[in-house]
This record gives C-alpha cells, sequence and structure tokens, in this order.
C-alpha cells in the first residue's frame, strides 16, 4: 500500500500520539495534530517539522466537535486525509484511597474515548468513501475485553470504540477504506503510570508505536498486544460469568487523577 502522505493524529502533545506523530513525520508528509496542551502539542510539532514534514496543530478538545471539524475542512482543503488515527483517551478509576469513580468521570472518558473518536473520524468518512481510500487507525485498550471493577467506565468507552470500529471495518471494507482497530494492554506512558496494581506484560512506548504503526500500514483489521494478556481477557469474557467476575476480581487497580 502507498504510504499515508496527509495524516491526522489526536491526543498527540505527548506518549502514544506524539511518538507516531514523530514516525510518520517526513519530507512531503503533512500532519495534523490535535491535543488539549498547546505547549506539548507544539514541541511535537517542532521535532515533526525537523524531521521535514509540514506540521497544523489545533489544540483544543476532542469533545468539542465544531472547532474539530472546522480544523479538518481547513487540512482537506490542501488534499484529501489518507490516514486519520484517533488516539486522544483519558482514564479514570477506583482512587488511591479506595473511592470509586463518579459519574461525571465515568462520563468524560466515555466523551473522550468514543464521541471524541467520531468528532475525529466522522467528518473523514464521505470523503474517504467518495475516493474509495483512506485508512483509520483507532487506538482501543486490551480493556474493551473485558469489563474490569476499578475502571468500568474506561473498559465501557473503549470496548464502545471497539465495537464501533469493527462495524466500520465491515461497512467500509467493500468501499476501498481500512479500518484498524488496536487494542494495547499496559505500556510506558503518563496514563499507564497512573494505573497502581500488577500491570502485566508492560511494553516499551516505542516498540507500541512500531507495532501501531506496522498495523496501520498493512491495513490489519485488528492489532491487539501482548497476546498471552488480549487472549486472557478473550477468554474471561467467554467464561462463566461468576467465574469472570471472580477472576477479574483477583485484578485489582487504583487510578491516579489525571494530572
Amino acid at each position: 500500500m502507498t504510504p499515508p502522505r496527509a495524516i491526522v493524529i489526536s491526543g498527540a502533545s505527548r506518549g502514544l500520539g506524539a511518538a507516531l506523530a514523530r514516525r510518520f513525520a517526513a519530507p512531503g508528509t503533512r500532519l495534523l495534530l490535535t491535543a488539549r496542551s498547546a505547549t506539548g502539542l507544539e514541541a511535537v510539532a517542532a521535532s515533526c517539522r525537523a524531521q521535514g514534514a509540514a506540521v497544523a496543530t489545533l489544540a483544543c478538545d476532542i469533545t468539542e466537535a465544531a472547532p474539530v471539524a472546522a480544523a479538518l475542512a481547513a487540512f482537506e482543503a490542501a488534499g484529501p486525509v489518507d490516514l486519520v488515527i484517533a488516539n486522544a483517551g483519558t482514564s479514570a478509576g477506583t482512587a488511591p484511597d479506595g473511592t470509586p469513580e463518579d459519574t461525571a468521570a465515568a462520563a468524560r472518558q466515555v466523551a473522550v474515548n468514543l464521541i471524541g473518536a467520531m468528532h475525529l473520524v466522522g467528518p473523514l468518512l464521505p470523503g474517504m468513501r467518495a475516493r474509495r481510500a483512506g485508512r483509520i487507525g483507532l487506538i482501543a485498550s486490551v480493556a474493551a475485553l473485558r469489563g474490569l471493577p476499578d475502571f468500568p467506565a474506561y473498559c465501557a468507552s473503549k470496548a464502545g470504540l471497539a465495537a464501533w470500529g469493527e462495524g466500520l471495518r465491515a461497512a467500509l471494507a467493500p468501499q476501498g477504506v481500512r479500518v484498524t482497530v488496536v487494542l494495547p494492554g499496559f505500556f510506558d506512558s503518563a496514563m499507564g503510570a497512573r494505573f497502581h496494581g500488577r500491570r502485566l506484560f508492560v511494553l516499551g512506548q516505542d516498540a507500541v508505536a512500531e507495532r501501531v504503526q506496522r498495523a496501520l500500514l498493512a491495513g490489519a483489521p485488528r492489532a491487539a498486544f501482548p497476546w498471552p494478556l488480549a487472549v486472557g481477557l478473550r477468554l474471561l469474557a467467554l467464561a462463566p460469568p461468576g467465574l469472570g467476575d471472580w477472576a477479574v476480581r483477583r485484578m485489582r487497580f487504583r487510578v491516579s487523577p489525571e494530572a
């Protein structure tokens, strides 16, 4: 497949989004990077420009549909988007003192992790359908595979994102548009460091970015890793509910507030 030349990435001010932006940055490539942090975003943009890419930025909350749509329209005016990566995400859960997450925190996770992805991808779908070309990457989580007791809303938001992506994939494949649903486990990042508990099979951020990029370039329908964790959670989802609930109660975490 032809390497993408016009790429949109959300949550690009740090972590996986920033790592992906740097991996795709190259002479002849145009990037639109979005995130809440203008300072972090500009730092990533500067490094991508140093690699020869043309970079536009949008500092806003991904839950704000209007500015996201306007920025996408302006970016597409210079040429069609080849690849969009919905990476922006947030998390919450049982606090270090044992207090469960409240309704506001739960709703915020759904708004960012699921609705925010729709805000990013939705405006690009008509053009991709018309051109019968394009790639979509949705960064979900292995937490989408089975609800976990200390961060149920996070699991729900990522499960919703994965299901939406699978539906899009089935609908868009005959129209030439590839959708990759990415289900990573724990990896080194600011978000990952906020989860306090037994984090199994933790991966390095660069290794995760490399796997995601490879899956996107290949047009893979799904990328779930590390495989022992992904398979284990999938099996727990298929187990009798009582047994599955008993098992996940032994996977307890505490989640520090987002900075």
